[in-house]
């Protein structure tokens, strides 16, 4: 039968290929017309441990993963340990003969913890702990084995095109299993040819090579397995799509919306965006937006926000990009930013902490922390997106908030949006406007940086204005920057920066600060990452005629009080979804509305949602068998 909705697995040591292998799938199912989500897990360590890309494509539009894997792809041992039993019933896996009599006690990179675990699963299935146990465990579960010896489909290919030197390039090994991935599929061969050609563009004789060892591989597969119940075919391609990685969103959205300078202290899951800015830093978005962004990698995270709120007096917009300990280093210039009325950007790519935590893992840890960091008390915004697409516009929207409030923006991001790969609509740069609030392009005489308004925001000279001088301190200060002590004057002072927060939640529009996806007396409410996984959970329910409201909210701080208690006027049971331990924007509706979460469903295991989970969790809570706080565990 053809299959509308694939889950494919491939899995393997970190630094062999796995992200070129998935890349190449992904590319693959995007050409054909499918949709495609894909996410990577990866350990901290350079290279050696386990690293996996899980790749879903469907003919309709998809937000998330799933649990059930439909295809796994597997070339070494700790992978077939690790996943064997995520594959659905009539799935199937493909992997390397040679390996399924190595052992567990050989897999020398799996952790000790759940080496213990797998080995009490097989004690109690009477099986051996060897790659060949935990496949017969799959088998009996209804699982199809597929077996392939890599070694002499190598060595063969290359006696049939006379090149020996093919026979030790292990590093074949993928672009070989996602070839006979796409076989078993019985999917069209000539997209596979034309990604690979695409990826390897310049490098004409490595595509030439890798194109033999695909097209040997796929006509192997679909030949010696036949009988796979589900093929993949060419679908009906929607208009202006794109596929790309999740870090894109606010990159593009940077150079679109005017940022013109970027430094940045390399930290995972952060870097990869400034990395991109930079090899595309020449790029004109637009002829009426020319020049390039300036990235400058610092000595360290403190020096990167010193260094953007430098750029920002200048007048140039100015971000910077980094995750939770690179952040922390930044709380005290946050503050001078804040008393200072600077409008810089941070984009934050959250990960789990506490400390180094799980520094190449996920979590929504960190809305507390961005809401309070930094002492004493001064006016920001913290803003969060909830997909790559979405995250294009917002980083439009917080350069405009930036300038417009004179303040410190901080945007949301975190790991699972950064490493995910996803088909979404073509970013449109003529939807973002620039608007640069009081910035004055020049200064009559008589001036006042810090001059007390109506609005509460000041007319903003720029470094170097004629007639525009200024002063900057970390001090209380006059309406021109002079230290001041004065208690009145502190008064109107500290009145007057936390007074945009009220003209905030005036001026900003209610669907910037928070987004309602249908109604119903049960209703979750979530930020950031889980928006996917919720909307396609949520498709799930209505399938069943089950209806759940959504409430995804977008501005954090200041909180939209009025906004949020008028979408919950008619909600009985509030579930709150998020990746933290304790529930922290439960905690920010406890404070803001004095009404808190019946339900919670989260998750701290470094790995992110899948709808699947939701879903579950959801109808636990319908059929009234939920716990108040449910946990989720799914992913290795």
């Amino acid at each position: 039968m053809s299959l509308t909705d694939v889950s494919w697995l491939i899995g393997g040591p970190q630094g062999s290929g796995i992200e070129s292998a998935a890349n190449i799938f992904s590319r693959t199912c995007a050409a054909m017309g499918y949709q495609v989500f894909g996410k990577r897990e990866f350990h901290s360590n350079i290279k050696g441990d386990h690293s996996y890309f899980t790749v879903r494509i469907s003919d309709k539009i998809i937000r998330s993963n799933v649990n059930d894997v439909t295809i796994m792809m597997a070339f070494d041992a700790e992978t077939i340990f690790r996943h064997y039993d995520e594959i659905m019933k009539d799935g199937a896996i493909v992997y390397d003969s040679d390996i399924s009599e190595k052992t567990l006690d050989e897999t020398h990179t799996i952790d000790n913890q759940y080496r213990a675990r797998l080995t009490t699963r097989l004690t109690l299935k009477k099986k051996p702990a060897t790659v060949q146990g935990v496949l017969d465990i799959a088998k009996e579960n209804g699982v199809r084995l597929y077996p392939i010896s890599f070694k002499t489909v190598l060595s063969n290919m290359a006696d049939e095109i006379n090149n020996p030197k093919i026979k030790g390039m292990v590093r074949m090994y993928n672009v070989l299993g996602v070839s006979f991935s796409l076989g078993v599929l019985k999917m069209p061969p000539q997209t596979l040819l034309d990604s690979i050609d695409t990826i390897f563009s310049k490098k004409q004789a490595i595509a030439e090579l890798n194109k033999k060892a695909a097209t040997y591989a796929y006509n192997y597969a679909s030949a010696k397995f036949s009988d796979f119940a589900y093929a993949l075919k060419p679908t009906n391609k929607r208009q202006n799509m794109i596929m790309v990685q999740g870090y894109h969103g606010t990159a593009l959205g940077k150079m679109a919306c005017g940022c013109r300078f970027q430094p940045y202290y390399p930290i995972t899951p952060a870097s990869d965006e400034s990395v991109f800015l930079e090899s595309n830093e020449l790029v004109d978005v637009k002829e009426n937006r020319p020049g390039s962004t300036l990235v400058v990698q610092t000595e360290d995270e403190i020096a990167a926000i010193g260094m953007t709120i430098g750029g920002a007096l200048t007048g140039t917009r100015s971000a910077t990009c980094t995750s939770g300990p690179g952040f922390s280093l930044m709380a005290e210039a946050l503050g001078w930013a804040g008393i200072n009325e600077v409008p810089i950007v941070i984009t934050t790519y959250q990960r789990s902490g506490p400390s180094t935590g799980l520094p190449t893992r996920h979590g929504q840890d960190d809305l507390l922390s961005t809401i309070y960091a930094g002492h004493g008390e001064f006016p920001r915004i913290v803003y969060a997106s909830g997909d790559v697409e979405e995250s294009f516009y917002d980083t439009g929207r917080c350069f405009n908030y930036a300038d417009v409030y004179q303040l410190p923006v901080i945007h949301l991001m975190d790991k699972f949006l950064g490493s995910s790969v996803v088909t979404c609509n073509r970013f449109d740069a003529e939807k973002i406007t620039i608007n640069r609030g009081k910035l004055l392009d020049k200064v009559d005489g008589n001036y006042k940086r810090f001059a007390l308004t109506s609005d509460n925001i000041s007319p903003r000279s720029k470094l170097g204005l004629e007639n525009g001088v200024f002063w900057s301190t970390g001090d209380e200060s006059d309406e021109t920057g002079h230290i001041t002590e004065d208690p009145e004057l502190r008064i109107k002072m500290m009145d007057k920066r936390l007074g945009k927060l009220p003209y905030i939640l005036k001026t900003i529009p209610d669907d910037e600060q928070a987004i309602s996806y249908g109604k119903s007396e049960i209703c979750i409410v979530s930020w950031g990452s889980p928006k996917g996984p919720i909307l396609d959970a949520l498709e799930m329910l209505k399938k069943e005629n089950i209806n759940v409201g959504f409430i995804q909210l977008k501005l954090l701080h200041p909180f939209p009080k009025d906004c949020v208690e008028f979408l919950l006027k008619d909600v009985k049971t509030i579930i709150d979804v998020e990746a933290n331990h304790t529930g922290q924007l439960g905690e920010l509706l406890k404070q803001n509305l004095e009404r808190g979460p019946d339900f919670y469903i989260l998750k701290y295991t470094g790995r992110s949602m899948t709808s699947t989970e939701i879903y579950d969790s959801l109808k636990n809570i319908i059929e009234d068998k939920a716990q108040k706080r449910q946990v989720l565990t799914h992913g290795s």
